[in-house]
């Protein structure tokens, strides 16, 4: 045998020795190729190889074979290791190997051997009753079930025991008996609410759980975070949405009966943020910063939760008690600050605010900011106001003086300083200022590279690029960012790199795609029909182009935001139905979905998109978020961290 070949039959022993756990089985070395030249017997183990050597002991071989259900062998085992150490661990395996392979008379033997060295425990009264069940003698079976259950006495220990016991043999119904007698019999030294519960939902009994737990609360508060850990994790497995409201209605009766309870009411609150049923929950922090006469933390929590999930107006009611409060209390500035800021994301939420509410938001602006000072405290308001001056009412001077004023304040941190930069740069571009825009987003960006801010400001610099016609920088940014750690940023980054790559080539015209980026740019600036008009103006002067798909998507954005949404829905349809096998037919399908679910309110058609998003292309970016929307939409407990 050559020297080559030696090594490698070493390395295949040597390779085999880690990987099985028992010499018995060990693949006989004739299965090697080339094995006929081989020796007969293994060459000898180094020492450190011998020590190397995984030892399989009887118990985990007994595991192994129990668990394969291979219960002729695990029965040996057992029967071998309960000799040698008769636990109650090796005589419930012994014991359930002998059930399995009908050996009655032997498992008889067994309990009965096992009760004389522990005849305090009743629960082997369980397993000789289920022996019996096995042998089909019912009735003996639930005699000794009825034994057990009488022979119970006032011992915590021997009142898991027995419950266990039964749990084990899927008798949940007597595991309740024991428990209910178990709380008679230690006169509520321990109510075995938790345990109860949990039997309970093993049953479905749904109703006998949040009793449960609900009575807990009622005997002992301290147990409010535990509760609220348990019904999330219970909660959120509800695709019915059945336990949810079964859970709403035992909760309001409790509210409703015991309104001194305070458990009661911090587990509504909870619960109603949970289920982002924000007016109930706002109810519900008033009520208790009321009788408790908190400083309003509850409230500044509820009010940040409802800005984040688009609830301004709750957000607005909360900040507006806040602030009523008065000057003693600690939010009331914060209060008033945010009273404005959320106003002015309620009011710009919306498609085509009035005049009249964008001159009386900048009077609110001007005021608050009088009443706070320009500092750090208003440099959100400051912000704000900005992009009001600039994007609402055309004064551009205005909303750059302010930032200006904002960006050179002392007491403001990196961060705030940055926002405030963006803004600027966005106000620039607007008006046309490209090159001190690009500036502004460059210095954001070497400030925070390593932030989400950087990558934003990257992206705005990329989205310049790509306004002003430089579409081979932009791509090439672009496919940075698709690695961006910001899911929006890299979502929009990847569909910006596909869009140029599908439709950039040097060598030829790119008059469609400069066209297409110039109503991009007047979207931006909220010039909606004169985006319209440039969209509208590339079929008729290209007929098929490469771009079409992305044309009608753009179409579909701009009528959205304009409120028309018969017209944005019937946009979105079309490139689902005429380009399916294009890569913006995921994007349409996600945001028709979107349409449908959150603006004309459709939550029917909303799923049935979602769940065709979810068949058609399961490996699109927004199948994570169409599965959430979907679950949501069908009734799934959705939890929020609060």
């Amino acid at each position: 045998m050559s020297y080559k070949r030696k090594i490698l039959v070493a390395l295949i022993l040597l390779h085999s020795s880690f990987l099985i756990p028992h010499s018995s089985f060990l693949i006989p070395h004739s299965s090697f190729l080339g094995a006929q030249n081989l020796p007969t017997s293994a060459p000898k183990l180094l020492p450190f190889q011998q020590q190397a050597q995984p030892q399989v002991s009887d118990q985990q071989l007994a595991m192994q074979l129990f668990q394969a259900k291979d219960y002729e062998k695990a029965v040996e085992l057992y029967e071998k290791l309960y000799r040698e150490q008769p636990t109650s661990f090796y005589y419930m395996y012994y014991f359930h190997c002998l059930i399995e392979l009908k050996e009655y008379k032997e498992a008889e033997k067994l309990i009965k051997g096992q009760r004389k060295n522990d005849p305090r425990a009743i629960k082997y009264l369980v397993d000789l009753g289920y022996l019996h069940y096995r042998e089909g003698d019912v009735e003996k079976s639930r005699k000794l079930y009825d034994e057990a259950l009488k022979e119970l006495g006032p011992d915590q220990q021997q009142i898991f025991d027995l419950a266990n016991a039964f749990i084990l043999k899927g008798e949940n119904g007597y595991a309740v008996e024991v428990y209910l007698k178990g709380r008679e019999l230690l006169e509520g030294s321990y109510p075995f609410s938790f345990e109860l519960a949990n039997v309970y939902q093993r049953s479905a009994n749904f109703d006998g759980m949040f009793e449960e737990y609900l009575n807990l609360l009622e005997v002992n508060q301290s147990y409010l975070n535990t509760v609220q850990d348990r019904l999330a994790t219970t909660l959120a497995d509800d695709p019915e949405n059945i336990k949810n409201e079964q859970f709403r209605n035992a909760l309001l009766t409790r509210v409703q009966q015991n309104s001194d309870n305070p458990a009661y009411a911090d587990l509504l609150w909870w619960y109603s943020i949970q289920q982002k049923d924000f007016d109930l929950a706002l109810i519900q922090a008033k009520a208790i910063d009321r009788r408790r006469q908190e400083q309003g933390d509850r409230i500044l929590q509820l009010a940040q939760l409802a800005v984040a999930n688009g609830q301004y107006q709750v957000a607005l009611d909360a900040y507006t008690y806040l602030a009523g409060k008065g000057e003693a209390y600690p939010y009331y500035d914060i209060g008033r600050v945010e009273i404005a800021n959320t106003r002015f994301m309620q009011i710009t939420s919306r498609q085509k605010p009035s005049e009249k509410e964008l001159i009386s938001l900048q009077k609110e602006f001007l005021q608050t900011i009088e009443y706070v000072g320009e500092n750090r405290t208003s440099v959100t308001l400051m912000q704000n106001l900005a992009h009001l001056e600039a994007f609402y009412l055309a004064n551009p001077d205005e909303a750059q003086e302010i930032l200006y004023r904002a960006i050179e304040m002392k007491d403001i941190g990196p961060k705030e300083k940055a926002f405030c930069k963006l803004e600027l740069g966005d106000i620039l571009l607007l008006f046309g200022d490209v090159w001190e825009a690009t500036l502004l987003y460059q210095q954001v960006y070497q400030d925070f590279k390593y932030d989400v801010l950087g990558q934003t400001a990257k992206f705005k610099n990329t989205k310049l690029s790509f306004y002003i016609g430089e579409f081979g920088w932009a791509k090439a940014q672009a496919d940075i960012l698709k690695a961006a750690t910001d899911k929006m940023i890299a979502n929009d980054a990847l569909a910006l790199s596909i869009l140029i790559g599908e439709n950039y080539d040097p060598d030829s015209s790119t008059v469609g795609l400069f066209m297409y980026a110039r109503a991009d740019l007047h979207s931006f600036k909220n010039q909606e029909r004169e985006a319209l008009e440039l969209l509208d103006s590339i079929p008729l002067l290209f007929g098929y182009h490469p771009l079409l798909d992305d044309v009608l998507l753009k179409k579909a954005a701009i009528y959205s935001k304009l409120g028309e949404y018969s017209i944005a829905d019937s946009l979105y349809h079309k490139v689902t139905t005429d380009y399916p096998d294009e890569v913006t037919a995921d994007r349409a399908l996600f945001l028709q979905a979107g349409l449908r679910e959150n603006e004309m309110k459709d939550p029917a058609t909303a799923m049935e998109l979602y769940a065709r998003l979810l068949e058609r292309y399961p490996s699109s970016i927004y199948t994570i978020d169409a599965r959430k929307r979907f679950r949501a939409l069908r009734g799934d407990s959705v939890s929020i961290k609060n």
